[in-house]
């Protein structure tokens, strides 16, 4: 019998046929070293690779397995939605039941589904200039809102992650309205808008961003965004498809006493709102969203927009997504930042935890991070040491360290011991790891 192919051996396959091997970039594990690890199933809090080894998971598919994977409700509310048929090119019953369900929770009036965060970033952005006949768009060094051309200026995530200086591909003038300002600088937002306030569309922000490690919005800056927006005739999107429904059940991080209350022109949604499916929207006030096409003249479609299996999959996560589901969420993520906390100043590693409700990162070599810059300033070398020992223990980690760690609401005491085991030695190969490894 011929023995199934290890991760070495897909991923060389891999090589021949894919970029790189993988289908997104920080998935190659260029910033930590070694091989990809190809995963073969997910239960609750746990992964299992093609070899066999079992993993505590604090990827969570980048954020959308609020409840853990497989969980067997929404097992089987999808199986009895593939019985009736994939995709039908048609509106269908299970679209109008995850749109209500946004609208219900959300502070938008109208919802459009899509199939990624990409693609719904994108579509506020033309929706926006649409509304206003405006061009300029202004975004934040760090934020990442998928990969449209006008927004990859100065992007977080895999951008940073590879150390890619620009991004070839994009012509200059796809950027020349994208106006790039630091995060957390009020100053420069004044400026900015000051400037070119009569030409400005829209700022794009995502609410308590994620993609350059965890960086929150300090007190009262995004309501300043919403003000200052409002003030200037532009738009405010909230870029919510990290934080929607993960960091509050509200699904909107401005809700629920969590800071203070702000309510954006446009959000778009993305990862838990799927279910783990391929599913995303963006929505907003109803005279905004009522540009769109069929209604108004702004085209946007997508073949799969509204695809039955994603949006039953997304419907049913969001329905289990009670307020004890958020109770263990919280306190798991609780936990897990006090214990790595402790490994890490037991070795004397200086470093700073910083959260957005659940969702959290370490930054290494630093004491704050309010912005890009001071993000990029970590000793980042610090986590490829960290990584690898944790992996080796049975715990798997972003491939980076400018990524949140997610946990979900099946993180119980058994997937917490695993880590604190592992995190002492991890914490000492942190500590004794130097630049150039």
């Amino acid at each position: 019998m011929t023995s199934p192919p290890t991760s070495q051996q897909l991923f060389d396959r891999a090589l021949a046929v894919s970029p790189g091997g993988v289908n997104s970039p920080v998935r190659a594990f260029r910033a930590v070293g070694g091989t990809p690890i190809f995963m073969r199933s997910g239960s609750g809090a746990w992964l299992t690779d093609v070899d066999g080894h079992r993993y505590v998971d604090l990827v969570g598919s980048w954020g959308p397995m609020l409840l853990g994977h497989a969980h067997p409700e929404v097992l089987a509310a999808v199986n009895d939605a593939v019985t009736r048929g994939t995709s039908f090119g048609t509106p269908s019953e299970p679209e109008v039941l995850l749109a209500e369900e946004i609208v219900a929770r959300t502070p938008v009036d109208s919802v459009r589904l899509v199939s990624s965060g990409t693609e719904a970033t994108m579509s506020a952005i033309r929706l926006a200039r649409g509304f206003t006949g405006r061009t300029k768009v202004v975004k934040f060094a760090g934020c990442y809102h998928g990969h449209v051309d006008a927004l990859l200026a100065e992007a977080g995530s895999g951008v940073v992650t590879l150390g890619i200086p620009g991004t070839p591909g994009v012509p200059a003038h796809v950027t020349a309205d994208t106006i790039v300002l630091p995060f957390n600088d009020r100053a420069a937002v004044e400026a900015a808008f000051g400037e070119y306030g009569d030409d400005i569309a829209c700022l794009i922000t995502e609410a308590a961003p994620g993609n350059m490690g965890v960086v929150p919005p300090a007190p009262g800056f995004n309501a300043l965004l919403s003000e200052i927006c409002r003030r200037n005739g532009a738009l405010f999107i909230s870029d919510e498809v990290m934080t929607g429904f993960r960091v509050t059940a509200s699904g909107h991080w401005g809700v629920d006493g969590k800071v203070e209350g702000w309510s954006p022109d446009v959000v778009t949604f993305g990862k838990v709102m799927g279910g783990g499916f391929p599913a995303a929207a963006f929505g907003g006030r109803a005279d905004v969203m009522n540009l769109l096409a069929p209604v108004g003249p702004v085209y946007q479609a997508g073949t799969l927009s509204g695809n039955p299996i994603a949006t039953t999959a997304g419907l049913t996560t969001l329905k289990l997504a009670d307020a004890q589901a958020y109770e263990r969420l919280d306190a798991a993520s609780a936990e897990l930042q006090r214990l790595v906390g402790d490994a890490l100043t037991a070795e004397g590693v200086t470093h700073v935890m910083q959260n957005a409700g659940n969702m959290f990162s370490v930054f290494w070599g630093i004491d704050s991070a309010t912005n890009f810059a001071e993000a990029q300033a970590q000793e980042a070398w610090r986590y490829k040491a960290f990584f690898h020992a944790m992996l080796d223990a049975g715990v798997y980690l972003p491939p980076s360290a400018f990524e949140c760690w997610f946990v979900s609401a099946a993180h119980d005491a058994d997937a917490l011991s695993r880590i604190a085991e592992a995190l002492p030695r991890a914490a000492r190969a942190a500590a004794q790891a130097k630049e150039s490894t």
